[in-house]
């Protein structure tokens, strides 16, 4: 993460204040349930972008004894936070919805236009701020915010539009529903996101199976075990492996080692730890012929 991302989420969060601001007293004037729902999703607009921007500077801090592989989770933590409260706040939306339907109220229609109209156009600065910057979850949970926001903000103009041509007030309530499925969409595929990571599930993309069939291609390779794929953050995959070889001098497992973490590569995983393990070469110390071919994953032999 860059300064200038990090300037940019600084300034999308100084316009979130504005638009809560705006919003919850408009929606207060005029009534409009629309309008205060989009501005509680404006809220945890401003929360998601705080909790970006603490754990953004946590997570540049440089690995010491206690973070190894550094602090990058904390990032992973935000976005947990985020969609689990965009699913919490949602709830809070469908209830009052289904209450207001039951008995629409009065809206002042004109109130909730320009109030909302001024909503979408800040959500539209922010979208095109963010845009390009939700390359880790982190960030990207904050993106799915204001996306969601602004989707919400043009669902209160339409509803707004027609309870002035149509006067019918049933509508404020249904866009808030609306609004509820969009962000629990949202809300729901962050939270799974994150929770892949912390229960370091492979990454979506990386099958160990056909990872450990290309790897074990490599001349010198009599079997691969003890296999492992988990992100240590958002797009950060690790992969660990014994990988068993015939009796042969460090130099030359060594050269194995080094094609194995060129071929990860390409694939997309820098972080490895790759243990070698030697077969019983029986009397030979240094050659040996691979034995019970049938119980290992190839067909390579040592020669």
């Amino acid at each position: 993460m860059t300064y200038k991302s990090e300037k940019r989420l600084i300034w999308s969060l100084a316009v979130t204040v504005l638009l809560f601001a705006a919003e919850a007293v408009g929606g207060v004037l005029s009534n409009s349930l629309a309008l205060l729902s989009d501005a509680g999703h404006v809220l945890t607009d401003g929360f998601a972008l705080a909790l970006s921007l603490i754990a953004i500077a946590i997570g540049r801090r440089p690995t010491d004894w206690r973070a190894t592989f550094g602090y990058q989770r904390i990032g992973i933590l935000a976005a947990l936070i985020n969609g689990a409260s965009l699913i919490i706040i949602a709830f809070f939306i469908a209830f009052e919805a289904y209450e207001r339907l039951q008995a629409p109220p009065d809206i002042d229609v004109s109130v909730m236009l320009v109030i909302a109209s001024a909503g979408l156009i800040g959500n539209l600065l922010m979208a095109w701020l963010l845009h390009g910057e939700h390359h880790d979850l982190n960030v990207r949970s904050a993106w799915l915010h204001v996306i969601g926001d602004t989707l919400s903000s043009a669902g209160v103009i339409a509803a707004g539009v027609i309870i002035y041509f149509t006067g019918w007030r049933a509508i404020d309530p249904i866009i808030s529903a609306l609004v509820c499925v969009m962000i629990l969409i949202s809300g729901a595929r962050v939270v799974k996101e994150a929770l892949w990571i912390f229960l370091e599930l492979a990454p979506a993309g990386f099958h160990p199976e056909e990872i450990a069939r290309q790897l074990s291609d490599i001349s010198g390779i009599m079997d691969i075990h003890d296999l492992h794929i988990w992100s240590i953050s958002h797009k950060i995959p690790a992969f660990s492996a014994h990988v068993r070889v015939c009796d042969q001098k460090i130099s030359e497992a060594d050269t194995i080692r080094h094609e194995i973490e060129h071929r990860l590569e390409h694939l997309g995983i820098g972080h490895t730890v790759i243990q070698i393990e030697c077969a019983d070469c029986g009397s030979n110390g240094l050659y040996c012929e691979q034995k019970g071919a049938a119980a290992n994953s190839t067909h390579n032999h040592c020669h």
